[in-house]
């Protein structure tokens, strides 16, 4: 009797004739790229289907595309193109859009991030500033004589423009 291929694969099974982890499976899975069907008592199994989903998104991997990109690229079908499968240049674009829409919202978040930083850098500043009069006063300086150091480089910190004018 000649063997056939089972028609579902564990994930022990799939990963193995992939040449990845179950956990690289799973992460996959996690990122919505494959879902797999599940057994009765709900342990993955995956199809002939699946296994080839996972192979692209490990070539494309290996190309060097982000998770990001080849979300893109799932989201539209390979097309026949002369002797191979491929994406039609309206489908390109399309991805092309997607990413170029990512990377401007990746921006926005990191400008966003850069003015937290900014205000955090200015929080510290002031908190340093008032841990070292502290120190001193407990150290037994006058407070008159730190309050003076005080005032002057707030006023040197507002001439030189590195102060908020709300302060």
């Amino acid at each position: 009797m000649p063997a056939t291929k089972p028609e579902f694969l564990t994930i022990r099974d799939a990963a193995e004739r992939l040449q990845v982890t179950p956990r690289t499976l799973k992460y996959y899975e996690e990122r919505g790229l494959v879902t797999p069907s599940r057994s009765e008592g709900r342990y993955r199994l995956y199809s002939e289907q699946d296994l080839d989903m996972f192979a692209r998104i490990l070539r494309l991997r290996s190309l060097g595309f982000s998770l990001q990109g080849i979300v893109e690229m799932l989201k539209r079908p390979m097309e026949t193109q002369g002797e191979g499968r491929g994406y039609s240049a309206s489908s390109l674009r399309e991805i092309e859009q997607a990413l170029s829409q990512q990377i401007e919202s990746v921006d926005a978040r990191i400008a966003a991030v850069r003015r937290e930083l900014k205000e955090a850098q200015a929080v510290r500043g002031e908190l340093a500033s008032d841990l070292d009069y502290l120190r001193r006063r407990i150290a037994g300086e006058s407070k008159e004589v730190l309050l003076r150091e005080r005032l002057i480089a707030r006023k040197q910190r507002k001439t030189s423009g590195t102060e908020d004018a709300d302060e």
